[in-house]
């Protein structure tokens, strides 16, 4: 879950690869701030590439992804906008910068996923603050916390990416929620998680309350409302606030404190709770989401990758000749192969 603390560690973290940034190429902080994709092609230990959306890691909160190498290879989706293939490329360079630095690995060790959450949200709050400095992101975004039409003014204020001031904004959230960016048909573009739990880029949201409403009108709408995580799984209710963004629609959902309104109080926590688990293999325990076994009604644990069921046995040993032999190799009822019955 992305919680205060991963939030507070990754812009931690952004900040220390910032500065190993400005100590490694100094003056490129300015030049990434101008044109990333641009600077980053003249770096002569990477090789960037310009690549349809398919070719980009969904897992990854943005259209596009980073292999390590040898050589290190940087990739950014070329159906975006220039403004959001530049966030694209600053978040891949946050996944370059991490992975070739002791310094910057060093917090993963403290997290107990091992850093691969730390290390996305890193990405991007590495991303938001080379494009919005905090002064042009404090002028627009109320000190109560941002709302959705604020986060459109910044935009149109500033030449960042509509994620990279998803990311600014979340980072001024005043309670666990989300900011999501959604296209025309109500799938989701982007979102960046404070205290909750994140969702999938692709997703599809347009039918929820509020978005609904937001999408059938001009765009602008508040109310309650609950947003759809894997296999349609809602989770609890939040505060929406909704407005257009340039084609997409951006919308501020908290569990409270919405800037919105005068009084929100806490919204009832309705959304579905993980079952605990200790696994028959590795006696670890786990908490999952993840679908059940449809043998043994119990789902894959996280460390060891299997379920409840026995290991299926492929091949058996002949007493005979002693050699493991596939099942095909015995008659029915007998300890030998048919090589030595």
């Amino acid at each position: 879950m992305v919680n205060y603390v991963l939030a507070g560690a990754a812009r931690t973290q952004a900040a220390a690869m910032i500065q190993e940034l400005e100590t490694t190429r100094p003056g490129a902080l300015e030049r990434l701030a101008h044109g990333a994709l641009a600077e980053l092609k003249t770096w002569s230990e990477l090789t960037v590439l310009e690549v349809g959306e398919r070719q980009t890691e969904q897992g990854c909160s943005v259209a596009g992804a980073y292999d390590d190498g040898p050589p290190p290879r940087l990739s950014v989706a070329t159906s975006a906008s220039r403004a959001r293939r530049d966030f694209t490329a600053l978040h891949e360079l946050g996944h370059h910068l991490q992975k070739n630095s002791y310094d910057l690995m060093e917090p993963f060790a403290r997290q107990p996923d091992g850093g691969v959450l730390l290390e996305e949200a890193a990405c991007d709050a590495f991303a938001a603050e080379i494009l919005l400095p905090a002064p042009l992101a404090n002028q627009h975004l109320d000190p109560r916390g941002p709302t959705a039409s604020s986060i459109t003014q910044l935009w149109q204020a500033s030449n960042a990416s509509r994620m990279a001031v998803c990311v600014r904004a979340a980072q001024h959230l005043p309670a666990p929620g989300h900011i999501l960016l959604l296209d025309a048909t109500g799938h989701l573009t982007f979102a960046a998680c404070h205290g909750l739990p994140p969702l999938r880029r692709g997703s599809f949201q347009g039918d929820i309350p509020v978005i609904d409403r937001a999408r059938a009108g001009a765009g602008h709408a508040q109310g309650v409302t609950q947003v759809r995580y894997r296999d349609g799984i809602l989770g609890r209710q939040l505060h929406a606030d909704t407005a257009p963004m340039g084609g997409y629609l951006v919308a501020v959902l908290v569990i409270d404190s919405a800037p919105w309104r005068a009084f929100t109080p806490p919204t009832p926590d309705t959304g579905p709770r993980s079952r605990d688990y200790i696994c028959a293999n590795c006696d670890e325990e786990y908490h999952s989401f993840e679908p059940a076994c449809q043998r043994c009604s119990i789902p894959p644990c996280p460390d060891c990758g299997r379920c409840a069921c026995p290991p299926r046995v492929t091949e058996r040993l002949c007493p005979g000749c002693f050699t493991a032999h596939p099942p095909a190799m015995f008659s029915a009822g007998s300890d030998r192969c048919l090589n030595c019955e």
